[in-house]
């Protein structure tokens, strides 16, 4: 299984509600559209939180990990061509203007493999 993973800064002056708000109502619809070969798509929005030795909260260089879950690369292609050929990506782009600090997010693909763990080994420690 293959996971694309994209770590996006909200645009400056927005608030994180409006961001969120505007994300799930708006933006996150263009994914509906084009990623119908995608095995999940997920935003995590992060709340930065004191590191408990020091205290300091440090702002992070994003907002929301958005990530977008593949059965295999020909599944993601796929999306891709979808998205080209109908000139999805257009709009997208255009519409980060009016939710991202950048188009220089950070975007990466991982490769995920799951271990089935025996449920002794899944329960809290003691």
């Amino acid at each position: 299984m293959l996971k694309q993973v994209f770590l996006l800064k909200r645009r400056a002056g927005m608030t994180m509600e409006e961001f969120k708000n505007y994300y799930e109502n708006h933006h996150a619809k263009f994914g509906e559209l084009f990623l119908t070969t995608a095995r999940r798509y997920v935003r995590r929005y992060v709340r930065p939180q004191k590191n408990p030795l020091t205290g300091q909260v440090v702002e992070l260089d994003f907002d929301v990990i958005m990530e977008i879950w593949w059965d295999s690369k020909e599944d993601s292609k796929a999306a891709m061509k979808k998205a080209t050929e109908e000139g999805l990506f257009k709009l997208i782009y255009e519409d980060e203007e009016k939710l991202f600090n950048t188009h220089d997010n950070r975007v990466f693909t991982v490769e995920e493999y799951d271990t089935d763990l025996p449920r002794s080994v899944m329960r809290s420690p003691s």
